[in-house]
């Protein structure tokens, strides 16, 4: 793609980047072909094409963003499946979330929409505010009707009907082994730890069962990819680097052989901390640490788990930011079928459950769709139960089924010796 940026333009990093991506696209429009909201709308605007074009006129053009851009900007999951469709090497990625940043700098929101998005922004990366909200929204639900805007409704439908009581697990500490073999940081998440305790409890148990030393350190939080991909880089960046603070502290100490992360959308972010701090102070311990970020499962492939039979079929839901942010395919499904477990996979696998973020929270109509698909595709399969990778996967696809969704991390726990996942029990399998 031929672009017509100034030469003072190309002196932001940001534009120099943005540049380099345009000209990698060729127009070919393989990536209509598995974008989500593409599938759903039939609008070439929103498929990564139709963006391109919009971003690049926007930022060549160096104006503020208008509404219409803005709309099918926001209309985007970053999914990534368009990176993993294209054969140029497009960095739709980079793109995209160059664009936002570029939106919150420039474009005036309706008051609805700055208001939401604050709230979001201010809530969900800090644990204890969002478990506090969780349980307002409990007390607000009978009032749903009330509510004024779709997004306000769609937030009291995600809160869920209980919330796991907080796990000493998650607070700072080390989780000593006698014959160590590695050690390792454990990202907790955010929304994780408030929404579902036990994928922390299972990664601790399962990595310290095979000789894997964890800790939880000290001023690590949000890994930053809510605010960033609302395109609030200074808040995004701020909670980016107390991580990389934190890690390499960890790092610089008693040394780190990974930072093991099972949250997969967390993981895509904390892997692009090099390029997110590339002309940053901060730049070589970022590098550092997005070299050290491993997902569970892709940690775990280089351990050896030992084998087991426990004869289950599970439909394996692929995350996007595993399959397409992390490139991560093979060892999840390799890690649960050496535990004995039958895998088996939905017809449309490289497609969006719609969740992403807070995507369902914001675009509800879109994320509805995308969730019925996906769950209509997953029981298709006939499993006794679902497998994922990522939270919001789990959460997004849980409100749509009365099949057990859990996380993988959880299985393998439970087949090397671990405590049978709490939601299998209730459904006596």
């Amino acid at each position: 793609m031929q672009t017509f940026f100034t030469p003072d333009q190309l002196e932001d990093p940001g534009i120099e980047r943005a540049n380099e991506i345009l000209r990698a696209c060729v127009h070919c429009g393989m990536c209509t072909a598995t974008c989500p909201t593409y599938q759903v709308l039939g609008d070439e605007l929103d498929s990564p094409r139709g963006r391109i074009y919009l971003i690049k006129d926007m930022l060549e053009q160096g104006r503020p963003a208008d509404a219409r851009t803005v709309q099918h900007v926001d209309r985007c999951l970053s999914c990534l499946a368009c990176m993993t469709t294209c054969p140029s090497g497009v960095h739709y990625m980079h793109l995209v979330d160059q664009a936002r940043a570029y939106i919150e700098q420039t474009h005036k929101r309706p008051l609805i929409d700055r208001l939401l998005r604050a709230v979001l922004a201010r809530i969900i990366p800090y644990p204890g505010r969002f478990r506090l909200s969780l349980r307002l929204a409990r007390l607000g639900r009978p009032f749903r009707a009330l509510m004024p805007d779709r997004r306000l409704r769609a937030m009291l439908d995600m809160a869920p009907a209980r919330l796991p009581k907080p796990s000493p697990n998650d607070r700072p500490q080390t989780f000593a082994v006698a014959n160590r073999r590695k050690r390792v940081a454990l990202m907790t998440g955010c929304a994780q730890k408030v929404l579902d305790t036990s994928i922390n409890d299972a990664t601790i148990r399962l990595l310290t069962r095979l000789g894997v030393e964890v800790v939880v350190p000290e001023g690590m939080g949000c890994c930053g990819a809510l605010t960033h991909h609302m395109g609030r880089e200074t808040e995004a960046h701020a909670s980016a680097a107390a991580n990389i603070r934190a890690f390499i502290r960890e790092a610089d100490g008693q040394g780190l052989d990974a930072i093991v992360i099972n949250t997969s959308g967390c993981g895509t972010t904390v892997k692009d901390y090099g390029h997110m701090f590339r002309s940053d102070p901060l730049a070589a311990d970022a590098a550092r640490v997005s070299a050290l970020a491993k997902d569970v499962t892709e940690f775990l492939a280089t351990l050896d788990l030992p084998p087991a039979d426990m004869g289950l079929r599970v439909a394996y839901h692929a995350a996007c930011s595993l399959q397409h942010g992390q490139k991560i395919k093979d060892a999840p499904k390799a890690l649960l079928k050496g535990a004995g477990f039958t895998i088996v996979e939905p017809a449309d696998s490289h497609l969006c459950c719609g969740s992403a973020g807070t995507y369902n929270l914001m675009q509800p109509e879109i994320s509805a769709e995308l969730k019925s698909r996906k769950v209509a595709t997953l029981e298709a399969t006939a499993p006794q139960l679902i497998a994922a990778g990522n939270i919001g996967c789990m959460v997004q696809i849980g409100s749509g089924t009365d099949l057990p969704v859990v996380h993988t991390v959880e299985l393998l726990d439970w087949a090397t010796g671990g405590p049978k996942p709490e939601k299998l029990a209730a459904k006596g399998l």
